[in-house]
C-alpha cells in the first residue's frame, strides 16, 4: 500500500462531511489509549457570525433573550470585522451529547485538532471531573434551557419586556452569589415528562397570579428560623443570595421568583467552569497534543499537516512575558498542559528529584495518574498537588512579596527546596475563588418588622469593596428583595480595623451615605 493511500488527509485538502466522519473515527480509536470516557459528540459547523453569536449567548444552543447578549454581539462582531480580535476554532457545550461548534473556515488539520481538543478532552472533563458531576446535569440542560426561554418569553408577553428585563438585570448582577459553593447537591435526572409537568405547573402559576394577593399577603419560608434575641438573625449565614431571595422575599410575585430560580440554576451549571480552567484547558490541550502526534506516528497525516498542528499548538500554549503588551496573566492552557505533560514524564522517565517530590507518582501508569488529576482536582488543588520543581524552572517562576511592611519588593521564593514550596503555594492561591469573588452572605432578615435584609462581607483578603460598585449591586439586590438592604463589612488592615455599613433603600428610594464606624482605638481617619 502506498504512503498516499495510507494518509487520512493532506494539509492542503478541503474538508467535507465524509472526511470529518473518517477523521473522527481515527480520533476515537486513538482516544482509547487515554482510557477515559466522554460524552458522544454532536458536531455543528458554523460561520464566523454564528460563532460570535455563540460567544454572546454564553455558548448555549438555546437561550432566553436579554439586551446584554445583543450588546456583546455588536461589540465583538465590530472588533472581529476590524481585525482587533480573532475567533475560537471551536466551542463545546457541557451536554449529552456534547455539542461542538466548529468554524467552517478551519483547515482540515484544524478540524482534526479541535475535534480532539473539544470532543475528547473537554468532554472527558465535563463527564468525569467531580465538580461537573456534582453541580451540572448534562442530560437535562438543553431541555431546561428550552423551558427557561419559553417561560421568560411568556412573562414578557404578560408583564412586558421592561418588567422582565429589570428582574433579569438584577438577577444577573448577583448570579455569582446563586451557588451553594460548599454543599453537596444531589440531582435527580430530569425526564421529558417531569420537565413538561414543571412547565405546566409554572404556567398555571402565571395564569393564577393575582398582583393584589401577592402584595398584601407576605410569605415567609420556614426553612430559615430566626433568633428572638437578635431580630431576624439566621442560625447560619446563607451564601446563596439568589436562593434566599427566591424563597424568602416577602412580597415578590411568583413569576419573578421563577425567573430568579432560572438564573440561579444556570449560575450553578456554569459554576464548575470557573474552578477548572487550568484543569479543563490543560487536559484538552494535552489530549489534542497526544492524539495529533499519534496520527502522525501512524502515518495518517502528512508532514505539512503536522507542521500546521505544531504551529497552532505552540500559539495556544504561548506564555507572554510580564513586560509584553500582550501579557494578561498566566495562560491557563500553558500551565495546565505543562503540568499534565510533566506527570506523564514522571511516570515514564523519573529523576531523583521526582522520586523525592512525587513518590506516589513515579512508576505508576501515566493514564492512571493523568486521569486521577483530571477527575479529582480543581485549579487550586491541581497546582498545589502537581506543580513540580521542573515546571517551575521551565516557566521561570519565582515569588515576589509586595508588603506594606517593606519599603521595597522582596523576592520571597527562589529555586531552592523551600522556594519551590513557597512558589507553588502562592501560585495555587491565585486560583482560589475567594480572591476574585468577595465572600458575602445573608446573616439576617427582619421578616416581622422593617423587613431589612442584612448582608455580611468577610474581607478575608484585606481588599475592601469599591463603594460605588458595591452600592450599585446592592441596588439590584433591593430591586429583588423590595425592601431595604444593608451590607456590613469588617476590614482589617495595617491602619487598624473598621466596620463599614452600606445601606440601600428599597425600590424608588435614595441611597444613604456610606457610614464608617471605628472599632479600634488606633483607627486612622485616613481610612475613610
Amino acid at each position: 500500500m502506498s504512503e498516499e493511500k495510507k494518509l487520512l488527509f493532506k494539509h492542503d485538502e478541503q474538508w467535507d462531511a465524509d472526511k470529518l466522519h473518517l477523521i473522527w473515527g481515527e480520533i476515537e480509536e486513538i482516544a482509547k489509549e487515554l482510557e477515559i470516557s466522554y460524552y458522544p459528540p454532536q458536531f455543528e459547523v458554523i460561520s464566523a457570525e454564528q460563532m460570535i453569536d455563540a460567544y454572546t449567548s454564553v455558548a448555549m444552543p438555546v437561550m432566553y433573550r436579554h439586551w446584554s447578549f445583543g450588546k456583546a454581539f455588536i461589540q465583538q462582531n465590530h472588533d472581529y470585522q476590524e481585525g482587533r480580535m480573532g475567533l475560537a476554532y471551536e466551542v463545546v457545550i457541557n451536554s449529552n451529547p456534547a455539542i461542538a461548534y466548529l468554524m467552517e473556515s478551519n483547515s482540515i488539520t484544524m478540524m482534526a485538532l479541535v475535534m480532539a481538543h473539544a470532543s475528547v478532552g473537554h468532554s472527558a472533563v465535563f463527564k468525569n471531573n467531580y465538580l461537573f458531576k456534582l453541580w451540572t446535569d448534562a442530560d437535562g440542560i438543553i431541555d431546561y434551557l428550552v423551558y427557561a426561554k419559553n417561560y421568560i418569553k411568556k412573562c414578557e408577553e404578560r408583564y412586558g419586556d421592561e418588567a422582565v428585563e429589570r428582574v433579569l438585570d438584577a438577577a444577573h448582577s448577583i448570579q455569582q452569589y446563586g451557588v451553594d459553593k460548599y454543599k453537596r447537591k444531589t440531582r435527580n435526572k430530569t425526564s421529558a415528562k417531569k420537565m413538561q409537568r414543571e412547565i405546566d405547573r409554572h404556567q398555571q402559576k402565571i395564569d393564577d397570579y393575582d398582583d393584589l394577593w401577592e402584595k398584601t399577603v407576605p410569605k415567609m419560608s420556614t426553612d430559615d428560623q430566626v433568633d428572638d434575641d437578635h431580630v431576624g438573625q439566621l442560625e447560619e449565614p446563607e451564601e446563596n443570595l439568589l436562593y434566599f431571595i427566591e424563597k424568602n422575599a416577602p412580597t415578590l410575585p411568583t413569576w419573578k421568583r421563577e425567573i430568579i430560580r432560572i438564573v440561579r440554576r444556570l449560575a450553578t451549571y456554569w459554576y464548575p467552569q470557573s474552578l477548572t480552567q487550568v484543569v479543563n484547558e490543560g487536559y484538552a490541550t494535552f489530549t489534542h497534543h497526544y492524539i495529533m502526534n499519534r496520527l502522525y506516528e501512524r502515518g495518517l497525516i502528512d508532514e505539512g499537516s503536522f507542521i500546521e498542528f505544531i504551529a497552532n499548538h505552540t500559539g495556544v500554549i504561548t506564555q507572554h512575558d510580564y513586560d509584553s503588551k500582550y501579557y494578561s496573566g498566566f495562560n491557563v492552557y500553558t500551565v495546565g498542559f505543562n503540568i499534565f505533560r510533566d506527570l506523564k514524564r514522571m511516570c515514564e522517565h523519573p529523576t531523583d528529584e521526582d522520586r523525592e517530590w512525587f513518590p506516589d507518582i513515579v512508576g505508576k501508569r501515566w493514564q492512571d495518574v493523568i486521569n486521577n488529576a483530571m477527575k479529582n482536582y480543581n485549579n487550586e488543588t491541581f497546582i498545589n498537588q502537581f506543580l513540580s520543581p521542573k515546571v517551575m524552572r521551565d516557566m521561570k517562576l519565582f515569588a515576589v512579596l509586595d508588603s506594606y511592611r517593606e519599603k521595597d519588593y522582596v523576592v520571597s521564593g527562589i529555586h531552592d527546596e523551600q522556594g519551590y514550596r513557597t512558589v507553588r503555594e502562592i501560585f495555587a492561591r491565585q486560583y482560589n475563588r475567594s480572591r476574585h469573588v468577595p465572600d458575602i452572605a445573608v446573616i439576617a432578615a427582619d421578616m416581622n418588622g422593617s423587613r431589612e435584609l442584612v448582608l455580611f462581607h468577610n474581607d478575608i483578603n484585606d481588599v475592601p469593596l469599591d463603594e460605588r460598585s458595591a452600592t450599585q449591586v446592592l441596588q439590584y439586590v433591593a430591586e429583588l428583595w423590595e425592601y431595604d438592604v444593608r451590607l456590613e463589612t469588617i476590614s482589617l488592615s495595617s491602619r487598624g480595623a473598621a466596620n463599614k455599613d452600606i445601606l440601600v433603600k428599597g425600590p424608588n428610594s435614595e441611597v444613604s451615605k456610606l457610614r464608617v464606624s471605628p472599632r479600634d482605638p488606633y483607627f486612622s481617619p485616613e481610612t475613610d
